[in-house]
């Protein structure tokens, strides 16, 4: 049995055989890893099949992480407006709030085109951080997906998934993995299996596509609630309208357990993410986004982050107390200049759980978005 069955045979009976997002993927593996696993309530959620869609609860670990430290990245110097040298005796930068920062990522989202088409389409790499059953060294596995959701109602969800895969995280982690006799395939721990470990192969894998019909025939993503397309696209761009919206589904638990308690702030921050980096919703529902982010108090900016891409961005997070005792950081990293979402990140701010072993600052999940846009077609 290959990973992806492995895994996708321990999922929930509930869940049947419908195929899992990369968002689902790092939901369910920060929910493995924040602590011990607790029984879900069997109520019936559609989770988008293969785009970047919030949360879900499929088991999942094939993904992988980058190993930072402090805000993800040495801070990079900024060029002067002129575009000139940057002198010594230059004026210091004027520091901006987590509020002002995302008061501007709204009106430049709110400038983005907007377009439709048959298909809404999305690309993007997960990765995870996982450790080695055999060494205990740090292990990187990484996956691609991309997804075409159908605008119309009736019709099926397509979606591909390649296994880009794994390597050791660090140079240190590459000697303890040839001296363990440079295994083509890496025994990795699986969080919240016991015992359990997974074989996860060094080299890349074939890109395999399916498809499923929608749930109901028309639910296409989950937004604190399943909603439709139709949902989608009729948000309301008011920043208080679009948190009413949303704050109707909250209970007062997290997204992936009734048992875990969750702040409404972080809960509402969560929800977002999703909704700001990969929905198709209209330039001016992801503008209110933004501002309604800023309204929030426990929303903390993290300047010159680089994602796991390699691009420069600014971020914007909220913390995430586990029952681990640890304190986990959900962060939205964007263009500042454009608006455009990058990447969501998961970092280690207090270790503890099954981030005991982790530096404080490791980003060790994360889910960069390549691409996002309408589509007329579909994988042949």
């Amino acid at each position: 049995m290959n990973p992806i069955d492995e895994l996708r045979a321990a999922r929930p009976a509930h869940l049947d055989d419908r195929p899992v997002d990369e968002r689902t993927r790092s939901a369910e593996i920060s929910y493995a890893m924040s602590g011990p696993r607790q029984a879900r309530s069997r109520r019936k959620v559609v989770r988008p099949v293969w785009g970047l869609s919030l949360v879900g609860a499929a088991a999942a670990v094939t993904a992988v992480a980058v190993v930072l430290s402090g805000n993800g990245a040495a801070p990079a110097p900024r060029a002067p407006d002129d575009g000139g040298p940057i002198a010594a005796s230059a004026a210091p930068r004027v520091q901006l709030s987590a509020r002002d920062v995302l008061l501007a990522a709204a009106e430049k989202a709110d400038r983005q085109p907007g377009g439709s088409g048959a298909y809404w389409h999305t690309v993007s790499v997960t990765r995870s951080l996982l450790t080695a059953k055999q060494g205990g060294y740090l292990v990187m596995d990484q996956s691609r997906s991309e997804g075409w959701t159908p605008s119309a109602i009736g019709g099926d969800q397509w979606g591909s998934n390649q296994s880009l895969g794994a390597r050791p995280a660090t140079e240190a982690d590459r000697k303890a993995w040839e001296q363990a006799g440079s295994p083509p395939e890496i025994e990795v721990v699986v969080p919240g299996k016991g015992k359990g470990a997974l074989a996860l192969p060094t080299s890349e894998g074939r890109a395999k596509t399916s498809h499923t019909p929608l749930v109901d025939g028309d639910k296409v993503f989950w937004l604190g609630r399943n909603v439709t397309m139709k949902d989608l696209r009729g948000l309301p761009s008011e920043p208080g309208k679009l948190k009413k919206w949303l704050v109707a589904s909250y209970a007062g638990h997290d997204t992936e357990s009734s048992s875990e308690p969750m702040s409404q702030d972080a809960w509402l921050f969560r929800v977002s993410v999703g909704l700001i980096t990969d929905m198709p919703v209209t330039p001016e529902v992801r503008g209110a986004a933004f501002r309604m982010l800023a309204d929030l108090d426990s929303v903390e900016l993290v300047e010159n982050v680089t994602d796991a891409e390699g691009r420069q961005g600014t971020a914007v997070s909220v913390e995430e107390h586990t029952k681990g005792a640890g304190v986990l950081e959900n962060r939205l990293v964007f263009d500042e200049s454009t608006g455009r979402a990058l990447a969501n990140e998961s970092v280690v701010v207090k270790p503890g759980g099954f981030q005991a072993g982790f530096e404080p600052g490791t980003v060790w999940h994360s889910i960069a978005l390549i691409e996002a846009g309408w589509t007329d077609s579909k994988p042949s």
